[in-house]
């Protein structure tokens, strides 16, 4: 072989000095991008964004339940498949919403206003956290094509409920997720370690941790003080974070009238509801009877109860309980492209996605958190071209002929015939 034939085969790449254009070129799926965001951020507060409660037994299972299910292909001619579907009767260009996750400054200084963006070109929904470091305002004037959700906690006071839902309609979010699985705060020990607490009390190891990402540490001493516009009326000035606030930051919020309460929130807001954070088919059931559009199956990423079901462990029951009237969203260990087909396929509107988005957050801003969803995107596209469904609705419709529980065949041939 000739020198120049070698040249043709080898193409040098210039190297790139920017850390944040390295992780754009070099990153090919969210676990590429977990790790970016992990050397991007100090110890702790990487752990107050990937672990989970106690043992971490449902943070991983969240990933492990994907893996018990196979993609089943059929063999035929088709089309580009058509990634597009309605979401709350909108149309959305891909079957995937971003879940409200609070405190988003914490790992990069742009937050929510990164994340709008990157929404924004992606035409999907963005649910945006109670506890957003910037206000409903800002993210409504910056992104007002925005597919926009806010999250509402139930609460006994409804002046204070009343009032923030008429600043959600004020604001033009169309849709409020409410979380109901936060009735106590589910115990990181992570985070205890970490001095994450209400209020925080860091650590030694977590000081050494901050000093050891300086450039994290120059763009928040840079930034705006950490705050929670959304908790103060509109327009007021935020109040930093009292030990009231940080305990609704680290998962905690009061405990309520329960479905009096919801009841009570159907009657006062005309638009579109989404209940988040139920694993129990009875409770997906009881939500429908009640006229709420939709219901996102969490267990919070793993982060509250420990040893709780996920969501793809009921999806199939909750979707026979309330046929098509009822939008079903699946949330909780979303990491591939093929996830998000497993779970259209197995009765799923939509998937919903937190931690994946945070880690391109956290490790190139808004162009980091535009390249996740890109790549679950092509993920999704080329897992159904392979598999041979042209659509959303073709993959929905075909359902339990694409995928198939992995060992239920060969069981099935095991069981001994009775007669």
């Amino acid at each position: 072989m000739k020198i120049n034939d070698v040249r043709q085969l080898v193409q040098l790449k210039v190297p790139v000095l920017s850390r944040q254009r390295r992780v754009l070129a070099n990153a090919f799926n969210v676990a590429e991008y977990r790790a970016a965001a992990r050397r991007a951020l100090p110890a702790g507060i990487f752990d107050y964004l990937d672990g989970g409660a106690e043992d971490e037994a449902t943070l991983h299972r969240n990933r492990a339940v994907f893996e018990q299910w196979g993609l089943m292909p059929a063999w035929g001619a088709v089309a580009v498949p058509d990634l597009q579907t309605t979401i709350l009767g909108r149309q959305s260009a891909l079957p995937i919403t971003l879940t409200p996750t609070g405190a988003t400054r914490l790992f990069h200084p742009d937050g929510e206003l990164a994340v709008a963006q990157a929404a924004t070109a992606a035409q999907i929904p963005y649910g945006v956290a109670g506890l957003s470091t910037v206000s409903m305002e800002d993210i409504a004037a910056q992104s007002p094509t925005l597919d926009r959700w806010f999250n509402v906690g139930l609460s006994p006071d409804k002046g204070a409920l009343s009032a923030k839902l008429d600043r959600c309609a004020a604001a033009g979010y169309r849709a409020i997720v409410v979380g109901i699985d936060t009735r106590a705060l589910g115990a990181r020990e992570r985070d205890r370690k970490n001095g994450f607490t209400a209020p925080p009390a860091l650590t030694l190891s977590s000081l050494i941790g901050i000093a050891t990402r300086p450039n994290w540490w120059v763009n928040f001493l840079r930034a705006d003080g950490i705050r929670f516009p959304n908790l103060e009326p509109a327009g007021a000035e935020g109040a930093l974070a009292t030990p009231s606030m940080w305990e609704q930051i680290l998962g905690h919020s009061e405990s309520t009238q329960g479905w009096n309460d919801l009841e009570a929130l159907r009657a006062m807001w005309p638009g579109k509801i989404v209940l988040k954070g139920t694993v129990n088919p009875a409770d997906v059931e009881r939500a429908a009877s009640l006229g709420i559009d939709a219901v996102q199956l969490s267990n919070h990423g793993g982060r509250q109860l420990d040893r709780m079901l996920s969501p793809l462990d009921v999806l199939q029951e909750s979707r026979q309980r309330v046929g098509s009237s009822t939008e079903i969203y699946v949330d909780s260990g979303i990491r591939r492209g093929s996830d998000i087909a497993i779970a259209l396929a197995l009765g799923a509107d939509a998937c919903s996605i937190g931690r994946p988005y945070l880690y391109g957050l956290a490790a190139a801003g808004a162009d980091g958190v535009a390249s996740v969803i890109d790549i679950l995107a092509e993920e999704l596209l080329r897992t159904m071209t392979l598999v041979g469904v042209t659509s959303v609705a073709d993959l929905q419709a075909r359902g339990t002929e694409v995928v198939r529980r992995i060992g239920a065949a060969s069981e099935d041939a095991r069981r001994p015939v009775l007669g």
